[in-house]
């Protein structure tokens, strides 16, 4: 199996870990990993290395993602989104548009968000969900993220069973990784005092990777389509070509004289087109953070 990136377009109710075992049987090996994880609810981009690739993961500059989501105002839930139980409810018939885009822009830029009890955040070695699940939700405190944008793209007002009016909201976020939609669906229905949560989820980019770049997993049963490693690190990586000598070096742990790229991994290639390793630069040295011959 060639070692790679595979887009996949998850599907909804598959958590990122079930879709690497699709892919694991479908490649014919073990050696797969993922990038960004996605809730069982959420869709689209997930970044999956293959073989080798998987040394990759860690690395990719995946830091800026973009979502369209639904967040339902009038309902607060244990969970933020559409999994959980109502815990909370509140008519959403007052909430006017110039009331929603305030409550929007307070949360857009560098914000201090709260992720949901129901995390994989690790507290006193035990993830969030685990200690909300048993019982004793964790105090979890805020952390810098940043939402780039936080657009309105539509309202929609729907009657809950009871005949409750609430108002379903589709957002589009460009945010940092680390930021948890499902606390902003939380934060924006508690700004409005309806409670609001999160009904549906697709991610649409993960780094320079685009959902029109994905397959989704029945495409990738009839051809399992791979990035080759050295295609995919060129394409997110600072490129640095070696000599047959310093690719002979380097693959075999040795430092190189730093060539001034700067901060970030460098992909290093032999004089072939064959990648070497990722470097990083500093103090004047380049060392490798993961070699991929021998």
């Amino acid at each position: 199996m060639p070692s790679g990136l595979v887009i996949v377009d998850k599907p909804s109710g598959l958590t990122s870990h079930d879709v690497v075992a699709r892919i694991r049987r479908l490649a014919g090996t073990r050696r797969v990993g993922h990038a960004g994880t996605l809730d069982p609810m959420a869709t689209g981009v997930l970044v999956v290395g293959v073989e080798l690739a998987t040394r990759l993961l860690g690395h990719l500059a995946l830091t800026q993602k973009q979502y369209l989501g639904t967040i339902r105002l009038g309902q607060a839930t244990s969970t933020d989104d559409a999994e959980g139980e109502i815990t909370a409810a509140a008519s959403a018939a007052g909430v006017t548009p110039e009331a929603l885009r305030a409550a929007a822009a307070a949360l857009t830029g560098d914000i201090q968000q709260v992720p949901p009890g129901i995390s994989a955040i690790k507290v006193g070695g035990k993830r969030a969900y685990r200690l909300t699940r048993e019982g004793a939700p964790p105090e979890l405190a805020a952390r810098p993220v940043t939402v780039s944008a936080l657009d309105i793209l539509r309202t929609r007002p729907v009657s809950g069973p009871a005949g409750e009016e609430l108002l379903d909201v589709d957002v589009d976020v460009t945010c940092s990784s680390g930021t948890y939609i499902r606390a902003i669906a939380r934060d924006l229905g508690a700004a409005l005092g309806t409670g609001g949560h999160l009904t549906a989820l697709r991610r649409t980019r993960a780094g320079p990777y685009l959902i029109a770049d994905a397959l989704t997993l029945d495409e990738l049963a009839q051809a399992l389509r791979v990035i080759p490693l050295a295609q995919a690190a060129g394409a997110a990586f600072t490129r640095r070509d070696l000599t047959a000598e310093e690719a002979r070096r380097v693959g075999h742990g040795a430092r190189l004289p730093a060539a001034g790229a700067g901060p970030g991994p460098v992909a290093a290639f032999a004089p072939d087109g064959t990648l070497v390793a990722l470097l990083t630069e500093e103090e004047g040295q380049a060392r490798s953070l993961a070699v991929f011959v021998s």
